[in-house]
């Protein structure tokens, strides 16, 4: 398909996007912004929620992970689901409880404010880092298939692409990101489909058993029992601890409507990740029927299949749109809680007109940043950008696990001004640990730098 047919299409969805914040202007405040007046319905935010943890990256990496471990990767998705119930009847019920807009907002109630400053902190820096990973990802693709053919230069499509989400979540802030993450999870679930119809029909037979689904071997790092845990405490920092996705939770009319909306978005993951799997599995087999050889990076196998021309240019058109609404899905709703986070946990108190203004400088600011973030991903590169995702998170949520952890499980009160340094000591303890064993661990590393953080803040309590 003409890389100008493809433009106009992905023209048009943004004008969809835009029009749907347009149509949430009225409620253009902080109420509004911040929490949605409270007023989303619980399906909406689930089926969104679904798109918004996909991300582009799931496009590229979950297919091309059959490539290095077979469908092991669903004993992490396993574990995940299992996790979303922890947060659904563990932190979901306090944070409705203490009615924050900021979960942080615990710590400081808990600890004192440099703990609540230190857990946004430590957010801030996961969600900005694991947001610019997944618009990375999908700008190099759609660089590639759209920008490149036109002469249209990566830094120039990283500007315009951010200016335009930015545009469409200043006007109301999560209201319009509920329903906008919506739109593109369906945009997502259409494409995935179409692509594995596809791919599946030139086969002979579907590929169920051509990779293993677990494994029971202790030494690697993807055996079933360390995915599994893993999984389960990913989903409670990742979901649970993170201001990202728990400010849609937040969002919703009451704690009930929250759970049951964590109850479907979280077994929901287990079949779509399968279907992505599946899909990987056929595209190998696609490229070995046609004695066509496998890239060497595993991101880049559906993009190499596309190129071998296995796909319909409907298909292609779905695909490219899949990648656009999966990543405007994570990253608007990064931009919301960042700036979210800023304001509440960082900046004081002020007047209703002040802190309105002072949230849309921050908002501005924090779009900026992400342009200048991506910028510097460009000079750089990984073989499985979802791999590099988990790997930033067993760091910088790991200390968010052991204060909450703390918090939630003993009665101790600490000296608040300690904990920044308890929370830089562990993840430099995690890096020496994998230095020295040379990269043994995997993802169980979130765990040990939690528990870290845990025994660290136990040294600090106050007798």
């Amino acid at each position: 398909m003409h890389p100008l047919t493809l433009l106009l299409i992905i023209g048009l969805y943004f004008l969809l996007l835009l029009g749907i914040g347009y149509a949430g202007k009225k409620h253009n405040n902080n109420a509004s912004f911040y929490l949605g007046g409270k007023q989303s319905p619980w399906y909406i935010v689930a089926f969104g929620m679904l798109g918004a943890s996909l991300s582009g990256i799931t496009f590229v990496s979950v297919p091309g992970m059959v490539m290095q471990s077979g469908y092991t990767y669903m004993q992490l998705v396993v574990g995940f689901s299992l996790g979303y119930l922890l947060v659904a009847h563990v932190l979901l019920p306090l944070y409705y409880k203490l009615q924050v807009t900021s979960i942080y907002q615990y710590l400081g109630q808990r600890f004192g404010t440099t703990s609540q400053k230190t857990g946004s902190f430590y957010f801030l820096l996961s969600r900005t880092l694991g947001a610019g990973i997944r618009l990375y990802a999908a700008a190099l693709i759609l660089g590639h298939m759209v920008f490149q053919p036109l002469g249209v230069p990566f830094p120039l499509t990283i500007a315009i692409w951010m200016g335009i989400i930015y545009l469409y979540t200043s006007q109301a802030g999560i209201r319009t990101i509920v329903w906008t993450d919506a739109l593109q999870t369906l945009c997502i679930l259409v494409a995935l489909c179409l692509l594995l119809w596809e791919s599946s029909s030139q086969l002979e037979a579907f590929p169920w058993q051509s990779y293993p689904y677990t494994q029971w071997d202790w030494v690697p790092k993807n055996n079933f029992f360390k995915w599994v845990i893993s999984g389960m405490f990913i989903t409670l920092t990742m979901t649970g601890l993170d201001q990202d996705m728990m400010q849609k939770n937040l969002s919703c009319k009451t704690l009930r409507d929250a759970q049951k909306n964590m109850y479907c978005y979280g077994f929901s993951f287990i079949p779509v990740n399968l279907a992505f799997l599946f899909l990987g599995a056929c595209l190998v087999m696609l490229l070995h029927q046609n004695s066509i050889a496998q890239p060497t990076a595993s991101d880049q196998l559906v993009t190499t299949a596309i190129e071998s021309g296995f796909f319909s240019p409907v298909a292609i058109l779905l695909f490219t749109l899949g990648i656009v609404a999966a990543t405007c899905s994570s990253s608007d709703s990064a931009l919301i809680s960042i700036t979210t986070a800023i304001n509440i946990d960082f900046l004081p108190p002020s007047d209703a007109k002040t802190s309105e203004k002072r949230r849309k400088i921050t908002h501005a600011c924090v779009c900026l940043g992400f342009i200048l973030l991506l910028w510097g991903f460009y000079y750089m590169g990984n073989q499985n950008l979802l791999d590099t995702l988990f790997n930033i998170a067993s760091y910088t949520y790991g200390p968010l696990l052991g204060i909450f952890t703390f918090g939630l499980f003993t009665r101790y009160q600490i000296h608040d001004k300690w904990v920044p340094i308890i929370a830089l000591i562990a993840p430099i303890c995690c890096l020496l640990l994998q230095w020295i064993t040379h990269n043994a661990l995997g993802y169980e590393l979130l765990l040990l730098n939690g528990f870290i953080t845990f025994v660290g803040l136990l040294v600090i309590k106050k007798s």
